[in-house]
């Protein structure tokens, strides 16, 4: 699997073809199954000849037959590999579900190229995912289950290595793309690494490596870091069992399978400035444009109005952002910078007081003579679900949001049974209705520049002016389950961090 772009390339002239198509192997079994790539010349004169692949089984039911699964459009043997590469991602962008749907678009050659001078590495390991994503499917859909099971237990170690070798070219191909269809192809990938993951914890293996991609990038004036991360993927967190605290009943397997099925999308977008006006020295500012954290349900197949009652009932059940930490700051052991200087006071939190004072008389003589005196006193209090500080560790700025509930102010992410504190749980019912909810109706959470108004500045010496550095950004995003509207007691904890670079010019903005 890992050699298909070789593989592509090695395919004979069209004026040399031979008799039997070059098939290539993608996965196979003792007992003669297999699943192949194959590469077949359309009719036509050598100058006009066309090549068109097909995924196809061998071995299955009925023995000894074979079936073609899949066969692309005809291709020009000059560049097969970006015309393959098209027809694969446009499909696999297909196969997920949105709530916009996109009209099908011819993706242009120019946006996705990554082959030949630039990186002919990434480029194999990114054509490699899109086959693998696109045979996933055909082997979900169209597939005899045995063609499923051979698929992840021959290409474990493939698919492993392709999402450890193209952290590159899946950042360049994602901006491309554009946010519309980058979120689909993600949701299509992230339902697949559901499985993965789902799998290997059934056999007892660990979590495998690579399955909560990120990248980062600069767009006029924001650093966009976008990280996704199949919640199945997540480590869990704190003092969670390998069960999840308290194990799922054989009864709840609906809900087991809906939380297994759902994926982290985080973007943060931090707003940077470059300030050569002091003589002195460069500032450079950062403050938060925007951090937008939401779990999504991966479910295909079936509309909502298609499932059962009780499938519509555990719809409302979804891991929930508890827990988010954004840092950004020069790379690690720079000293040519000074900070960060924190733009937020930490501790205080907002609290009015009322007060009402009555006081009543009378003077002169008379029965009634005295004095008489009330007071009344008030005190109210400002409580908000999430609580946003700012911190500095080492030379990075960080900012940091905790979910707490409102009832009781346990701080969600930390909570665990008999640790004292008070149990949100009940403050986390119902969560995605009411005035005072912490979340969105469709259970995300939106951090805007009105929270997060001051910025974290450092000073930079002037040699620095007209450089081009590292630096670095990161984020950390924890995700908790509580029963929503279901009667259960399972609750979750789980966290992943992501860890990218970007470029900053010490020029004037």
């Amino acid at each position: 699997m890992d050699d298909v772009w070789s593989w592509i390339s090695s395919l004979p002239d069209p004026s040399q073809w031979p008799s039997t198509p070059p098939s290539l192997t993608l996965a196979s079994s003792a007992d003669g199954r297999s699943i192949c790539l194959s590469a077949d010349r359309t009719a036509g004169s050598d100058s006009e000849a066309l090549l068109t692949f097909s995924l196809t089984l061998h071995g299955f039911h009925p023995i000894g037959l074979s079936r073609t699964l899949w066969l692309s459009d005809p291709v020009t043997p000059s560049s097969p590999h970006i015309s393959l590469l098209l027809q694969l991602l446009a499909e696999s962008i297909s196969t997920s579900t949105s709530s916009f749907p996109l009209p099908a678009t011819k993706l242009e050659e120019e946006l996705v190229a990554l082959g030949g001078d630039e990186d002919d590495e990434q480029a194999a390991s990114f054509l490699c995912l899109v086959l693998l994503i696109r045979l996933f499917w055909l082997c979900a859909t169209e597939a005899p289950a045995d063609a499923g099971f051979l698929f992840f237990r021959s290409l474990d170690g493939p698919l492993e290595r392709t999402l450890a070798g193209i952290r590159l070219a899946l950042g360049r191909v994602l901006l491309a793309l554009g946010p519309d269809a980058e979120g689909r192809l993600m949701r299509s990938l992230g339902y697949m690494l559901c499985k993965w993951c789902i799998l290997r914890e059934l056999q007892g293996g660990g979590g495998p490596a690579g399955c909560c991609p990120s990248y980062a990038a600069e767009r006029h004036g924001l650093w966009v870091l976008k990280g996704f991360a199949p919640v199945p993927a997540m480590a869990r967190y704190g003092g969670s069992t390998s069960t999840g605290g308290q194990s799922l009943e054989a009864k709840d397997s609906v809900l087991r399978y809906a939380l297994a099925h759902q994926q982290l999308e985080a973007v943060v977008q931090l707003e940077y400035t470059v300030c050569l006006r002091d003589p002195r020295f460069i500032r450079v500012s950062v403050r938060v444009d925007n951090v937008r954290l939401h779990v999504v349900r991966l479910r295909f197949g079936r509309r909502k109005d298609e499932v059962g009652k009780e499938e519509q009932e555990v719809d409302a059940e979804l891991h929930f952002p508890s827990r988010a930490r954004v840092w950004v700051g020069p790379e690690l052991g720079a000293s040519y910078a000074t900070g960060p200087s924190l733009g937020r006071s930490s501790g205080n939190p907002e609290r009015e007081l009322e007060a009402a004072r009555t006081l009543k008389g009378r003077f002169g003589g008379g029965k009634a003579a005295g004095v008489k005196a009330t007071a009344r006193t008030a005190t109210r209090a400002r409580g908000r679900s999430w609580r946003w500080e700012q911190e500095a560790e080492g030379g990075v700025g960080v900012f940091e949001g905790v979910l707490c509930d409102g009832a009781t102010g346990a701080e969600v992410a930390e909570w665990r049974p008999g640790g004292g504190g008070g149990d949100p749980r009940g403050g986390m019912r119902r969560r995605y209705s009411g005035w005072g909810r912490a979340f969105s109706k469709g259970g995300g959470v939106v951090v805007a520049g009105d929270e997060l108004a001051e910025a974290v500045e450092w000073r930079v010496g002037r040699e620095m002016e007209g450089r081009v550095v590292r630096w670095r950004v990161g984020g950390r995003v924890w995700v908790s389950y509580f029963a929503n509207e279901m009667k259960t007691g399972y609750y979750d904890t789980r966290s992943v961090e992501w860890r990218e670079e970007v470029e900053l010019a010490f020029v004037a903005a």
